[in-house]
């Protein structure tokens, strides 16, 4: 006799999705942001550390297209002296 696809499935060990919390939105997404403007400093300062490093996605919960243009925003804000490059 052979096992039929339902025991199989009810005997697989979980994977790393089916034990990882649910994604969140992104914040640019859900405020129907078109573009990350780098004069916006206080949005900027959301997403840096207290080092003055850019959050990585994975905490900041930003899609990836809208992380590429927040990190050219914080890159823009530092170089016009708006942001720190380092905090002390």
């Amino acid at each position: 006799m052979s096992l039929s696809n339902s025991n199989n499935k009810r005997n697989k060990r979980p994977t790393l999705q089916d034990l990882t919390a649910p994604s969140k939105a992104c914040y640019f997404c859900i405020n129907n942001t078109t573009d990350v403007d780098y004069k916006n400093v206080e949005l900027l300062r959301r997403f840096t550390s207290s080092y003055g490093k850019i959050m990585p996605r994975r905490k900041s919960a930003i899609c990836a297209s809208h992380q590429r243009q927040l990190s050219e925003a914080i890159k823009r804000a530092r170089f016009m002296a708006l942001l720190p490059y380092l905090t002390r």
